[in-house]
């Protein structure tokens, strides 16, 4: 979409922007904006970027905060009374629905990114919002999960990097030493989100996925006997035991674990900046050094899936069908343009750049985050602590970002099947040796195909 597409009154972006700031002094704007974003410090930033873009634009923003778990059903009644919100910061998985139940404006999220330009913005973020003609809403911030691996120690054995099932299982060949090194700790207590969300990953790095735009799709016996034979394979180079998030991270702090797969939440607590979290591989908890010899992949790859993906979690701003238009695009233009950095520093560790940069320089808001400050009893950059292949690695990760069911437009149906924990129970007792690789793939897509 052109300027010259945009409707004259959306004519509010590139240097028409400048022009909006007069007039739009003169003016006693108010808009509403719900936040998740309810934790007391990352409130105040709201409120201090609200501030700022009100003294710049002459528009009040009364920031309120909504709770994740109440978002979905909180607009609904809104929409149902006539009573949105002018801009609602929302997960992905309210992009599509609410695009399609008419909660949101469209046309209004599709200029914003028009006149900020599409190709300053993650493709896999704009992908994810994708619709008919534009977008449902325009991406914010979004982060990557990571398969965080000991990359002194490959560069040792001359091991590949960890970006493919099959770099994994050289490197564990050549790694797994127990109990002094697990060449991996997998995800194995079955009633775990951690479980799902790695599962997720592993299933999506071959290619596999439990829907596609009918509903429920049989999964591959031969993809699915791969992910299987992975899965297991990395679960016996890991300890025994229920294991989850807490293990995975105790034991790779320790140095007792070539590779685990976590968020970037763990960017911070590497570095050794945040007490509660400390690395144990020496005697000092404040020590970078563990993050030092450390190395991340965000796509990662199955025989099946050459290509690879990235499982990614992001964020948007929605305007709403209820919205004072022009100002929720002007408070979202701000917000992703003047005021970005000011977003990203809410919580800059789990909040990746969707948007790389602007016409004058295409990597200047990757740079602005990479010396925002990260931790909680010390602070430091994530550029002082990691390299700039890293953090290329780290950002590059939302370009392939996926979840299943949203290209399919099936993510509410993906939920169930998640959320139903069936696949990580059959996972489970595949790797105990209940059932071959053929009948835990006829289980799971006999079980898979009752949700509905």
């Amino acid at each position: 979409m052109t300027m010259q597409n945009i409707r004259p009154h959306r004519l509010l972006v590139g240097t028409a922007l400048a022009i909006a700031v007069a007039a739009s002094a003169a003016t006693a704007q108010n808009i509403r904006f719900w936040t998740t974003e309810e934790q007391p410090d990352r409130l105040a930033k709201q409120e201090e970027m609200a501030e700022a873009f009100e003294n710049a634009m002459g528009i009040s923003v009364d920031v309120i905060p909504v709770s994740e778990s109440d978002l979905g059903t909180r607009a609904t009644a809104a929409f149902a009374a006539g009573d949105l919100p002018d801009v609602i910061y929302h997960t992905l998985q309210y992009a599509l629905p609410w695009s399609d139940a008419g909660i949101l404006d469209t046309d209004a999220a599709t200029d914003v990114i028009s006149g900020l330009g599409a190709d300053t913005f993650s493709s896999g973020a704009l992908s994810l919002a994708a619709i008919d003609g534009g977008y449902a809403s325009v991406p914010v911030d979004g982060w990557t999960q990571m398969v965080v691996y000991r990359k002194d120690l490959f560069d040792e054995m001359g091991l590949e990097a960890p970006t493919s099932y099959e770099n994994v299982m050289a490197a564990i060949a050549k790694l797994h030493n127990p109990p002094d090194m697990y060449g991996f700790v997998a995800a194995t207590k079955v009633d775990e989100n951690f479980m799902s969300q790695v599962l997720e990953h592993v299933f999506l790095a071959n290619g596999v996925s439990p829907v596609d735009s009918s509903g429920f799709k049989a999964l591959d016996e031969k993809a699915t006997t791969e992910v299987l034979d992975f899965y297991k394979a990395i679960a016996e180079a890991s300890p025994p035991g229920e294991l989850y998030w807490k293990q995975s991270r105790e034991l790779y702090f320790a140095g007792q674990a070539a590779m685990i797969i976590w968020s970037p939440f763990i960017l911070d607590e590497l570095a050794g900046l945040r007490d509660s979290a400390p690395p144990t591989i020496n005697d000092d908890p404040t020590s970078s050094e563990l993050a030092s010899k450390t190395g991340i992949v965000t796509n990662f790859s199955g025989p099946s899936n050459p290509g690879g993906a990235a499982w990614g979690d992001i964020r948007y701003f929605g305007i709403s069908a209820d919205a004072d238009t022009d100002a929720a695009m002007k408070f979202v233009m701000y917000a992703m343009n003047e005021g970005y950095t000011n977003t990203l520093a809410i919580a800059p560790e789990g909040k990746f750049p969707v948007r790389r940069g602007n016409a004058e320089n295409m990597t200047a808001f990757v740079d602005a985050w990479s010396m925002l400050p990260v931790g909680v009893d010390r602070k430091a950059p994530l550029g002082d602590l990691y390299s700039q292949e890293m953090i290329d690695e780290i950002v590059g990760g939302l370009d392939v970002a996926q979840r299943w069911g949203v290209e399919e437009g099936q993510l509410a149906l993906a939920s169930k099947i998640i959320n139903s924990q069936v696949i990580n129970r059959l996972v489970r007792e595949y790797i105990d040796g209940e059932r071959d690789a053929a009948s835990t793939v006829a289980e799971l897509n006999a079980e898979l195909g009752k949700i509905n």
